[in-house]
């Protein structure tokens, strides 16, 4: 059996539509967007560039203004930040969970090394916020940033909760929706959220773009400076086949791709929890990501295990801290209670449309023998 790719929370396989739509903007019409009155190659990349707006936009029942190009999820949430931020001139409290991914967290840490006041939110044993005690902390607050869906562990926040709250205590909320567009439902007018990002990459489009939804009338500063394109919000030239390509990935999103990825998932869950002293990280149903499984297998490596089943051709991740280049375990799986073994032996494995049943077979058979042989050599006694 060829590779079986299961690392899908980092990086999707490009789909081949998207890539024959990319190429043409390449090799035939690689002109930069121009001003209205540009010559015939400004005007056909500003014409591809602005219909990939219009279906991205689409996607979140937004208006096509309302979408800025990035460079990626880090600049999103970045330019998110920071842009809000810069905009208010005072310093202030600033709120945001914990178990956001590094891009969230690490900026808000520089902010609170340069005199910013900020809150790191609870999450339960499931990954849900504590939103009685996000609620408290909004009183004083100025702007909060929570994710919609974790990567790590797949949960699922009810946003519209958290949107509510954001909105009764006037707090602007940032939301990371990376992990969550295509997969779930989003209208930004009904959720009413002021900024959010999206991601390309993890819906089987080109690396090396994003976007961030921002709201009409909501002011963000830029961060850097040269022209005006994308509402002098986010200034320089788009890669106009990035763009495009991210378009046709969503267009090429289907629902019927999150029902298989649902099955195989929960096919997954239970043939991985049939293992003794294995245990499910984030929550069952549709409160999780159609496509995240994540479970910690008491006794054994996480890194081991990865590295294992990578000889056998199967791709997975861990949270474990020797897979982590800072030598760090997962701030996700420390902030559910369960301590650092179970962040050290949890797999993650995150599905795509490109799965199928018959790997999803040959994974567990293979994760299950990996597990049972490095269970057999540890020094651990169980």
């Amino acid at each position: 059996m060829s590779v079986i790719y299961l690392d899908n929370a980092n990086a999707t396989k490009v789909d081949e539509e998207v890539v024959k739509v990319m190429e043409i903007y390449f090799k035939e019409k690689y002109g930069i967007p121009g001003g209205e009155f540009g010559h015939k190659f400004e005007e056909e990349a500003l014409e591809a560039l602005e219909k990939a707006r219009e279906i991205i936009a689409k996607k979140i029942n937004a208006e096509p203004n309302e979408i800025i190009f990035t460079s990626g999820d880090l600049e999103s949430n970045n330019l998110a930040i920071f842009g809000y931020i810069r905009s208010l001139k005072n310093k202030c409290k600033i709120v945001t969970s914990k178990i956001e991914q590094r891009s969230i967290l690490d900026v808000f840490k520089y902010l609170e090394k340069n005199g910013y006041l900020a809150k790191y939110i609870n999450v339960d044993n499931e990954g849900f916020l504590n939103l009685e005690e996000f609620e408290r902390e909004l009183g004083d607050a100025k702007f909060a940033s929570i994710q919609f869906a974790n990567k790590e562990i797949g949960t699922i926040q009810d946003m519209k909760a958290i949107v509510d709250l954001c909105k009764d205590k006037n707090v602007i909320l940032h939301c990371d929706a990376s992990h969550a567009f295509c997969k779930v439902d989003i209208d930004v007018k009904k959720l009413d959220v002021d900024i959010l990002t999206l991601s390309s990459t993890l819906i089987h489009g080109p690396k090396g773009i994003s976007a961030l939804y921002v709201k009409d009338g909501l002011k963000l500063e830029p961060l850097f400076f040269g022209d005006a394109r994308e509402r002098g919000i986010r200034p320089g030239f788009i890669d106009v086949a990035y763009a495009v390509g991210f378009a046709k990935a969503v267009q090429l999103f289907k629902k019927e791709h999150i029902k298989t990825m649902k099955t195989l998932r929960d096919y997954m869950i239970k043939r991985l929890l049939e293992v003794k002293d294995s245990e499910l990280n984030g929550p069952k149903g549709d409160k999780r990501l159609c496509n995240n499984v994540n479970i910690s297998f008491k006794y054994v490596e996480g890194e081991a295990v990865v590295l294992r089943l990578s000889m056998k051709n199967v791709i997975i991740g861990t949270g474990s801290a020797c897979y982590s280049p800072e030598l760090e375990p997962s701030h996700v799986i420390l902030a559910l209670g369960k301590g650092y073994d179970a962040s050290h032996s949890s797999l993650r494995i995150v599905l795509s449309k490109y799965n199928n049943m018959e790997e999803i077979k040959f994974a567990c058979d293979a994760i299950i023998e990996t597990i049972e042989d490095l269970r057999r050599i540890s020094p651990w006694k169980f």
